[in-house]
């Protein structure tokens, strides 16, 4: 893993860093706009806290990811740049270095978060725990890949670097990746399927339609991790280095893609409403469907009290990390 496309070691992870800084600037206002929604003109003990910890959460993660890569970079080019055998190139390239694990320790959980909260959004949807029991099963799959990999990342020798796709290190990255995307979309796909489901039913008795779908929010933020991820594993199939910038790329596309999801659909509330009419004919099932929970629902109905119809029902949408 000396260079990328022709590119020195050195040239990819100061590429990386700066395409990296762009994306995270982008999350660190996302995040800002998420906190100003879900606080808005909102008491305290009406903020959504679950949802508050996980953005707080992907924040942090992306945070210390970005400080960690800018450590990596300047032990690279500066501390060690002519004192490490074989110059920043041969530096950058070891996987052993403390810095490079640890981003990738980083890295790995934010996997695990967002892979975990879109599979929570999955059961809070079809309220069912048989429905999760393979996301589970293939999120336990991305955890223990994702632990060995930076395991064995802090313990390779110097032919494993050299030979780095061709390894151990480099088997278990790619069932990481891999494992990870299958997570991902089998999860995103239960969770849009039982959405399609019950906004179908909601159609046939309501006259009001989404502002903006929840469908395609979910969508649009699945292909954009997907597409990530995607790449990643097109990189270490044609045993191209790109995986080690799109490594560092994923870490604030997670956040990205969480914040996307949630300021699309909270900031569309105020525009989402069913008359009362056409929505008294519910049945009690459906009613059960659409009501809100601490972060579980994407369709709630709140209190009277809170209402700015009085009696007519309003439907407001949330969505959890993603």
């Amino acid at each position: 893993m000396v260079s990328l496309a022709g590119i020195p070691m050195d040239a990819a992870a100061v590429m990386s860093s700066v395409l990296e800084g762009i994306l995270y600037g982008f999350s660190v206002l996302m995040c800002l706009g998420t906190i100003w929604t879900f606080t808005y003109k909102r008491h305290m003990q009406d903020v959504n806290r679950p949802i508050a910890v996980v953005a707080t959460l992907l924040f942090v993660l992306s945070t210390a990811h970005i400080v960690v890569v800018i450590v990596h970079i300047e032990h690279g080019l500066v501390k060690y740049r002519d004192t490490y055998p074989g110059g920043p190139v041969a530096f950058f390239a070891d996987v052993t270095q403390d810095t490079f694990v640890i981003k990738n320790a980083i890295y790995t959980l934010q996997t695990l978060l967002g892979d975990g909260v879109v599979i929570y959004r999955c059961y809070v949807v079809w309220q069912s725990v048989w429905v999760i029991i393979l996301p589970c099963m293939m999120w336990c799959g991305v955890a223990a890949s994702g632990i060995c990999s930076v395991y064995y990342f802090s313990q390779a020798s110097t032919a494993e670097i050299e030979n780095f796709f061709a390894s151990r290190i480099g088997h278990w990255v790619a069932t990481f990746l891999a494992s990870t995307l299958a997570t991902n979309v089998l999860s995103t796909g239960l969770l849009a399927y039982r959405i399609w489901m019950i906004e179908r039913k909601v159609s046939a008795i309501c006259t009001t339609k989404h502002k903006v779908p929840i469908l395609r929010v979910l969508i649009d933020a699945a292909v954009l991790y997907s597409a990530a991820l995607g790449s990643s594993i097109i990189c270490f199939a044609l045993w191209n280095d790109g995986l080690y910038v799109m490594g560092d790329l994923i870490v604030p596309i997670v956040s990205i893609a969480f914040y996307m999801v949630f300021i699309r659909i909270a900031t569309s509330q105020n525009n989402q409403h069913y008359s009362s009419t056409t929505c008294r004919g519910a049945t009690e099932i459906e009613r059960r469907k659409l009501q809100q929970h601490p972060m579980q629902p994407f369709i709630r109905k709140p209190n009277d009290s809170r209402s700015s119809l009085g009696d007519s029902p309003k439907v407001e949408t949330h969505s959890l990390a993603y």
